[in-house]
């Protein structure tokens, strides 16, 4: 019986009419029932017309048709009622104000403002706005409720005549401008009743005050500025309050049709609309005759100046959250320009600031050091930065590169916009490549993109996952790309510290001896994959933690085989590789799937927390304009994603490859003491350059690279990331020591006091993933190596002095151009 009682239950929930079909069901019957009155109308409508004079008869007919036009009206106008703006509308508009989004420190980094807007009282206001405002646009403002219904039928009649002018108040422009998406901006009679709605809701809860406070403070007035008060400093270069009569009535002017009246672009119509506007002040009592005849004779004058964007000035961090804000406030149904809400991220402005100098000083060193190897045969075979930045001056930038890799240029004209818009309009494809490569301007900007070296940054806060500075390129204006968050490059040997994780995790110990030998490895499907090192093998024992500190190809593979590749994929999706896809290949061991900066960095970060995954954070709380935290981002759980004691063990062994390792440069060149980790990546070619440091409060990494992978940092020493990724990494961290956002005292578990060091270590240099040894010759022949390296000179800029070492011979330019990671 329960049972039969429950399913009658469902079905009736099941079949409950929506409201739609409510709707329907009522309309139904109102009109059923419309039609019956509407018969006993006519009926008793023809017994009264029954025997009564014709004129009578038409006089009765044209009656009842009003009043029957007048209730459908009203009945109209009610039916619109709900699909208007209510009374909270109202209110929340009265009080918009624009969502802010400031740093850790309380500063801010931009808005969500609509335009240049400042809320100005209406005492704040030139006397001369209000009258030539109200005696243009709406002569009985204080007369009327919202709605001038003579002026109404005035302007209803003139349409009939062939003359139609707008009847709308101020208040109907108000509820327009307040409620531009329900009210609709259309000339339609819908629109229009909706327009006088709303424009009584405002009337019966403002005052006529605060009416024209809110009309002043929200009326667009071109170059983004909205409001009187903006538009009187950018037109006039003064407040609204001190506009004159001639002022006030130019910008009251504008209100009929701000392009077509522009006082900037369109002088004389201006003028001619200015004239009107002075007339109707005349007509209503603002001045004489005498005194409009003076003022009409008056030019315009201006003292226009286009005021500068407030709302903050983007960079990669800023526009990301702005991107994930669009998407929260689409969700919990926020709106950004109006609810006032304050977005309090997690970006440190000391450690953002030294990001942005350690971005901008080594990326300019690093460019120049490209545009120094790329522009003669010779390559200077330098350690030191200063080597290179004293010859930049002198040499034409890649100009050998362009004349041995001639193909590839021909490649980069093919694929420019340039190009493609021509064929399609039907040029032919070897006509448009002749005519752009003889564009002197084309080429030039063509090579000056492609050969600009870029960089991103990234620092997180492995307690909390807090990210704490953001440089997504060297300048976002220039390259909105964000190499943090958005680009996917192959991190080479920074991915060995997963491969070598899961081997802790699986129970082999940092100490167990693998040969180091060239091995072949078959694949799943035949194929053969033979790593190799690009120093050559001792054919020696070591063990897996020297393969890691000194980033051994073969030992690596080895391990990797060992392991599995599969647990090697999920230590490093657990770890923080989230948003890439990995593919679960052989070489993946050596990095050769594309990810993103912030999930290499977010991943030694759950390795610096001792294996606690935590998200990112870019936003901490989220405050409405009372100051009630509504969202709070800080407050997840962590995830496990590797035990403690493995955590503990790889990042002892990263440790290694500071103290001893592939990394061991970065306490020499910049003088940075205290306990740290790391691990540098260079990918095949030299095509991506990484570095990826742990501090105990904080984990920081680089990328630098080409944006289009086929141009590369020339020689062997310089396209490692030791060498180039590194140098950002060490500055931004010098900077954070000196200037106290990091405690140089604070230790990594598992640290040791070193012993005093005897002698001096020399760096060992970084691995590059290559397949097969090969010899690269540029495409004009083998290029000629300098009899001997010139002198080092001493870097002045660097506090301690890299100890120096024969750099490798610097490679040739490629021939070859494999396909781009990600463009």
């Amino acid at each position: 019986m329960d049972q039969q009682q429950d399913n009658e239950n469902t079905d009736t929930a099941d079949t409950a009419p929506t409201v739609q079909q409510r709707i329907k069901q009522v309309s139904r019957r109102l009109l059923a029932g419309a039609s019956t009155r509407a018969g006993a109308l006519k009926s008793g409508a023809q017994s009264r017309l029954h025997g009564r004079p014709l004129p009578v008869k038409l006089a009765l007919i044209a009656l009842w048709s009003m009043a029957a036009g007048l209730m459908a009206i009203l009945a109209w106008l009610l039916i619109l009622i709900p699909f208007t703006p209510g009374i909270d509308d109202l209110e929340q508009v009265s009080r918009s104000r624009p969502t802010v989004i400031l740093d850790a420190g309380g500063r801010p980094l931009g808005t969500f403002e609509k335009g240049l807007q400042e809320r100005v009282k209406l005492s704040q206001v030139s006397p001369h706005v209000v009258e030539a405002l109200i005696s243009t646009e709406d002569h009985r403002f204080y007369q009327h409720h919202g709605v001038d219904f003579k002026r109404v039928a005035g302007a209803l009649w003139a349409s009939i005549k062939g003359d139609p002018q707008g009847g709308s108040t101020i208040t109907q422009q108000l509820a327009r401008n307040m409620f531009p998406q329900e009210i609709g901006r259309a000339r339609s009679i819908n629109r229009k009743m909706k327009e006088l709605i709303t424009a009584i809701k405002i009337e019966n809860t403002y005052s006529k005050t605060q009416i024209l406070e809110a009309y002043l403070n929200t009326v667009p007035f071109l170059y983004n500025a909205y409001g009187i008060e903006m538009a009187a400093r950018t037109y006039f270069g003064k407040p609204a309050q001190k506009l004159d009569v001639l002022e006030s009535a130019t910008l009251v002017g504008m209100l009929k049709g701000t392009h077509y009246y522009n006082p900037v672009a369109n002088p004389e119509r201006s003028l001619s609309r200015r004239n009107v506007v002075l007339g109707q002040m005349r007509k209503h009592g603002a001045f004489d005759d005498k005194r409009y005849a003076q003022l009409v004779k008056r030019p315009v004058r201006l003292r226009f100046a286009r005021l500068p964007d407030r709302s903050g000035k983007d960079d990669h961090f800023t526009h990301h959250v702005r991107k994930w804000l669009l998407d929260w406030a689409d969700e919990n149904d926020y709106n950004l320009q109006l609810d006032g809400l304050v977005v309090r991220t997690t970006l440190d402005p000391e450690l953002q600031a030294a990001a942005e100098r350690a971005v901008r000083r080594q990326a300019d060193i690093l460019q120049a050091i490209a545009d120094v190897e790329w522009a003669n045969p010779n390559v200077p075979r330098s350690t030191a930065t200063a080597t290179y930045t004293s010859i930049r001056p002198n040499i034409d930038p890649f100009s050998y590169y362009w004349i041995t890799n001639a193909r590839a240029l021909d490649a980069f004209v093919r694929e420019s916009g340039a190009y493609r818009n021509a064929v399609e309009e039907g040029e032919e494809p070897a006509a448009a490549l002749k005519r752009l490569k003889a564009d002197r301007g084309f080429m030039n900007e063509l090579k000056a993109a492609k050969s600009r070296l870029e960089a991103g940054f990234v620092a997180v806060d492995p307690a909390s996952g807090e990210v704490k500075a953001w440089v997504g390129s060297r300048d976002f204006e220039r390259d909105q790309y964000d190499h943090v968050a958005q680009a996917a490059r192959q991190p080479g040997s920074t991915f060995k510290p997963f491969v070598y994780g899961a081997a802790l995790e699986r129970g082999i110990p940092p100490d167990q001896a693998y040969r180091d030998v060239v091995l072949e490895f078959k694949g799943d499907h035949g194929e053969v994959w033979k790593p190799t090192d690009m120093d050559g093998n001792s054919g020696r024992s070591m063990p897996m933690r020297d393969g890691l500190v000194f980033s051994k190809n073969t030992i690596t593979a080895q391990v990797s085989q060992e392991v599995g590749i599969e647990p090697i994929v999920r230590l490093a999706q657990g770890l923080g590789i989230r948003q890439s896809r990995l593919e679960a290949v052989p070489s993946l061991a050596l990095g050769t799937s594309p990810v993103t900066l912030l999930e290499m960095v977010s991943s030694y970060a759950t390795i610096a927390a001792l294996g606690e995954y935590h998200k990112p954070i870019f936003v901490r709380t989220i405050e409405d304009r009372e100051g009630n935290v509504i969202a709070d981002f800080g407050v997840g759980q962590p995830e496990r994603a590797m035990s403690r004691e493995s955590a503990e063990a790889l990042i002892d062994m990263l440790r290694g490859v500071v103290t001893r390792g592939t990394g061991n440069g970065v306490r020499n060149r910049f003088g940075i003491r205290g306990d740290l980790a790391a691990k540098t990546g260079t990918s095949q070619n030299n095509q991506d350059g990484w570095f990826i440091m742990m501090h105990p409060n904080l984990v920081a990494g680089a990328w630098v690279g080409f944006n289009d992978n086929r141009v590369t940092i020339r020689s062997s020493y310089w396209g490692q990331g030791g060498h180039n990724a590194a140098l950002v990494v060490g500055d931004f961290f010098r900077g954070a020591f000196d200037g106290g956002s990091l405690d140089a005292k604070a230790t990594l578990p598992g640290w040791r006091a070193p012993e005093p060091r005897r002698y001096v270590v020399e760096e060992e240099p970084e691995e590059i993933f290559m397949d097969e040894a090969q010899e690269i010759v540029p495409e004009g022949g083998p290029e000629v190596m300098p009899v001997a390296p010139p002198p080092e000179p001493v870097e002045p800029v660097e506090p301690v002095i890299e100890p120096l070492e024969a750099a490798p011979a610097p490679s040739a330019p490629p021939t070859g151009f494999p396909t781009p990671s990600e463009l």
